[in-house]
């Protein structure tokens, strides 16, 4: 049985498919006479667009991700999906209008004007290659492209089984694509390593469909039917490592060569540990399957380095959900100790200690989302986060100390939340230009399946409809769209916009001055010398000499209460609570300290590692100034 597995735009281009690759792996070494490839369809459209209309990484990095929440990439190729080049182009424009403007606007109407001729090129292209089945992944702003293509294949080449799986199409999300688009013979529901391989053998044996879980197929009606899914997720020794043959040769023959370096996705661990305790409010990832399960040491270290090796990539991006904290016992010194010089991504959570974040840097694991969203830990209690602000400011100062890239967003919008949450905040981000702001301007946060927010309406928010994107793209029945839908409109809650506009402000006038800002100390014993360059800041060299003042300093490496400061002090630097508290408003005006909730927490890495972070960011900045002009050239 010959199966064509199809990445389709606007899967990224400089990273292979995991999903695909775990699947061909499963196809190759799991179904009897089964043999599986890949098309990169994603990659053909960056040809194909490229040879007659200016488009840049830019380009289709806005698509691909920039713009998910407003759904540009799928109404693009909504047209393809309907068969009208013109298909609800004035309901569109109409909406975007304020968030989509000039250039964009255009080049998102071009795009979708010819997306039609893409998607029948892509569909020859599969019907050449003759596969017995095709299967689509899905996963943000791909499904409309992998819908259309499925269509075109399925006209011109009837007998070619249709199949979709991925994260749009995890449980009645998938039962909606199912139901709604008879042109997918085929959903696979939740991990298709098991699934669709046992798809593939019941077909190629004539055997009832009945017994594949999550799987829906139509009978002999064609009545749509959704099997009951696995309620056990899959074992960590039952997860294949991907195979990513032929990613790296096609991506090496295209256009796309000019614009990125590609980078290996690896996987150690699915589910989250701390979401099965303490399910963030507004966190949908992990679908259907929280239950959180690592790859033994062993397995994930040997896959590590087998596809640096096979590659010779070595910058990767770990799909985690959560670092398994075992690996930093584990895998981490084994890479320490290699010959691999890595650099990888990784999602960690904001409270590991200094000595465990070292150990993450020195393995290679240099770029890191700690999910810190919030610096105030009522906020933060409101997404039952478990952290706090100060530790979250912490993370950041401990992260440019061990000289790690701290990749996090700003999020707001929270039932209960109200301005006094972020006003102090706000006037406290001066303080904080010299660590890694935000990546963008603050987020309200967005309903999404599977979070507690969207399953429990006491949380909150009780008037859910699909997200606007979805009813500008889909022509589907209300509650259709409901179950199809990933993302969920409601009436606002928390701040209001002046307070959101206030925090923006703030956040963008970080972002401007990080390359150019400082705060160091050195610890010279008797004294403690600190270094400040920030904008906000007239003093340029402070000392600490005070034997109180150096002990409280050296104890604000970890948030403290004043009270809880004055208890530990007491001993040998007997003050009382007043005396501590009026050095600590001194220090704040400094800007010295982040105070959150009544705990204060010191600022000032150690003069390490921040010039050479500094450096790093501007090298980053110029390559991509230059990457981009190319590109446009």
């Amino acid at each position: 049985m010959r199966v064509l597995l199809v990445n389709m735009p606007w899967a990224p281009i400089d990273l292979p498919s995991l999903a695909l690759g775990i699947l061909k792996r499963s196809v190759d070494e799991r179904v009897p006479n089964g043999t599986a490839d890949v098309l990169h369809a994603n990659i053909e459209y960056v040809d194909w667009i490229t040879k007659n209309t200016e488009f840049t990484l830019e380009d289709y990095s806005y698509y691909a991700l920039g713009s998910y929440f407003l759904g540009c990439g799928d109404w693009v190729f909504s047209s393809a999906l309907y068969d009208d080049p013109e298909w609800r182009v004035p309901e569109f424009t109409e909406a975007m209008r304020n968030r989509v403007r000039g250039a964009r606007m255009e080049m998102t109407k071009a795009l979708h004007t010819t997306a039609p001729d893409f998607v029948r090129h892509i569909a020859e292209r599969i019907v050449e290659l003759a596969p017995d089945v095709v299967g689509f992944t899905s996963t943000f702003q791909q499904n409309t492209a992998a819908l259309a293509a499925a269509k075109h294949v399925k006209r011109l080449a009837p007998h070619i089984a249709t199949a979709m799986g991925g994260a749009n199409c995890d449980g009645k999300q998938g039962e909606s694509v199912h139901r709604n688009f008879p042109f997918v013979d085929y959903v696979v529901r939740g991990e298709g390593e098991v699934s669709f391989p046992a798809l593939l053998s019941a077909l190629d044996a004539g055997e009832p469909l009945s017994g594949v879980p999550g799987l829906c197929w139509r009978d002999a009606d064609g009545v749509s039917v959704a099997n009951t899914m696995s309620t056990r997720p899959l074992p960590p020794a039952s997860i294949l490592p991907p195979d990513y043959s032929g990613y790296f040769e096609r991506l090496a023959s295209s256009h796309a060569r000019h614009w990125v370096e590609p980078k290996l996705v690896v996987e150690g661990a699915r589910g989250c540990w701390w979401g099965e305790k303490h399910h963030c409010t507004f966190c949908g990832l992990n679908g259907s399957f929280m239950q959180f399960r690592s790859k033994s040491p062993d397995v994930f270290y040997e896959e590590i380095v087998e596809l640096a090796r096979r590659h010779r990539v070595l910058d990767m991006y770990v799909v985690d959900n959560i670092l398994d904290m075992g690996y930093v016992r584990t895998v981490l010194p084994r890479i320490i100790d290699s010959e691999f010089d890595l650099r990888m991504h990784i999602e960690i959570k904001s409270n590991m200690r200094r000595g465990q974040l070292q150990t993450l840097a020195d393995a290679g694991l240099i770029f890191v989302q700690p999910g810190i969203e919030s610096l105030n830990s009522r906020v933060l209690t409101l997404m039952d986060k478990g952290v706090t602000g100060g530790q979250n400011v912490r993370m950041l100062r401990d992260a440019a100390t061990v000289g790690l890239s701290v990749a996090w967003n700003y999020l707001h919008g929270f039932p209960g939340e109200s301005a006094e949450d972020y006003d102090d905040v706000v006037a406290q981000l001066p303080a904080l230009e010299h660590l890694n702001p935000p990546v963008g301007a603050s987020s309200r946060i967005a309903i999404e399946r599977f979070s507690p927010y969207f399953n429990d309406p006491g949380l909150g928010f009780s008037q859910l409809r699909p997200a606007e994107p979805y009813r500008l793209t889909y022509d589907l029945p209300e509650p259709e769209m409901f179950d199809l839908a990933y993302v969920f409109d409601v009436p606002p809650r928390g701040i209001d916009e002046d307070v959101v506009g206030r925090l923006d402000e703030g956040i963008a006038r970080w972002k401007r001055n990080y390359p150019g800002s400082r705060l160091t100390h050195c610890d010279l014993e008797d004294r403690i010398v600190l270094v400040s360059v920030r904008p906000a800041f007239d003093w340029t060299r402070l000392e600490l000499t005070d034997p109180l003042e150096l002990a409280l300093f050296r104890l604000l490496d970890q948030p403290h209460t004043v009270k809880a400061a004055a208890r530990k002090l007491r001993e040998e630097h007997p003050a009382d609570e007043e005396a501590l508290r009026r050095v600590l408003t001194r220090w704040r005006a400094l800007g010295l300290v982040f105070e959150d909730n009544g705990q204060f927490v010191q600022i000032a890495p150690p003069a390490v590692n921040e010039e050479f972070l500094r450096i790093d960011f501007m090298r980053h900045t110029s390559a991509r100034a230059t990457e981009l002009a190319a590109t446009s050239a």
